[in-house]
């Protein structure tokens, strides 16, 4: 397939599809720092923010699969009628309007591609009471597609529990049925890939390397530490997460894009009374990037970007081989049953 990669962040989603045989012939990301680190893993600029294109089908290449990480807004159902509800929304009276899930829908509903690979935040299901998802699923099904979706725990395949939705979803046309495509979502390995263990740097190893660079300052820790009293105190739940030795049969919390602030959710325990944060080559490792981005932080190349930015765009990121095994199986139904269209857009071969 070709495929296109919008909100792309560092490229996670890239790496899965290109490890089963399809072809990336655009993508777009806005944060310049994720560009550049973008660049470095796949030797391509992204072009910049997607809502700076103005003509679909001229700027944006024919493709057979979109996939976006796109952000998760409200969106606003002033002015929908019921009337109007039942048929096609267009411009102002369209409720995704001003979105970043609007240029997505304009692109897919424009360019038909034969498939789709939405990911988000497992709480996109939820978020403004359920009326984002529900506003989602009407607009897929109004420009003509059939799809299902999923929340997937990545602590499967990797050493981190990190929840997301999944949405795939095939043109109309195809008859695929939702129960096809809801046969698409992977089904956990019987084991993790590697271990917490296999991947944490020992702390001698750290020492040597770092010193106490990823060491905790100490008025961090403590006032993490006043943090944590003041939540259990109440009786709530918060507080940072410490990881005791010995890390081989431990699971992280999710990494977020605040990690470089704190590292709260994912302290390691080591040697004396403070904890130390991961390293960003560990972040590169726990979110399951192919070995050829290590060499950008383990020293043997420069490392793109800052550990900040690093730490933030490894947390806004996906975990690979949870998106690889969904690629596998969209590859393969694809492959199987000759979905593709040829260059007079003629269906091959129906289901």
């Amino acid at each position: 397939m070709e495929f296109i990669d919008l909100y792309a962040g560092i490229g996670g989603i890239r790496f899965a599809f290109e490890a089963h045989g399809n072809d990336c012939v655009f993508s777009s990301e806005w944060n310049k720092y994720s560009q550049i680190t973008y660049n470095a893993f796949h030797g391509e600029m992204p072009f910049g923010d997607i809502h700076e294109i103005e003509n679909i089908n001229e700027q944006i290449p024919d493709h057979n699969l979109l996939t976006a990480g796109f952000p998760c807004q409200p969106f606003s159902l002033a002015g929908v009628s019921k009337k109007n509800s039942q048929g096609r929304l267009h411009g102002f009276d369209d409720p995704t309007q001003g979105t970043e899930f609007f240029k997505v829908k304009e692109i897919l509903r424009i360019k038909q591609p034969e498939t789709f690979l939405l990911e988000n935040v497992k709480n996109l299901r939820s978020h403004d009471k359920g009326r984002t998802f529900e506003t989602i699923c009407q607009s897929l099904t109004e420009i003509g597609y059939t799809y299902a979706f999923k929340i997937i725990d990545a602590s499967h395949w990797v050493p981190q529990h990190r929840e997301r939705i999944y949405i795939i979803g095939f043109r109309n046309d195809l008859d695929i049925t939702v129960e096809q495509i809801e046969n698409l979502f992977p089904e956990p390995p019987e084991q993790r890939i590697y271990q917490l263990g296999d991947i944490i740097i020992p702390e001698e190893e750290i020492r040597k390397l770092y010193g106490d660079k990823y060491t905790l300052g100490l008025g961090t820790w403590n006032s993490l530490q006043r943090h944590r009293d003041r939540h259990q105190s109440k009786g709530n739940g918060f507080g940072f997460n410490m990881i005791r030795r010995p890390f081989a049969g431990n699971i992280t919390r999710t990494m977020s894009a605040r990690y470089y602030k704190d590292g709260a959710e994912i302290l390691l325990e080591q040697d004396g009374d403070i904890p130390r944060r991961i390293t960003p080559l560990e972040a590169c490792m726990l979110q399951g990037f192919p070995e050829e981005c290590y060499k950008f932080f383990n020293g043997e190349v420069q490392q793109p970007v800052s550990d900040g930015q690093s730490y933030k765009q490894f947390g806004n990121s996906v975990a690979v081989p949870v998106l690889t095994a969904i690629a596998e199986n969209m590859t393969n139904f694809i492959e199987t049953n000759d979905l593709l269209i040829n260059e007079d857009n003629v269906i091959i071969n129906e289901i």
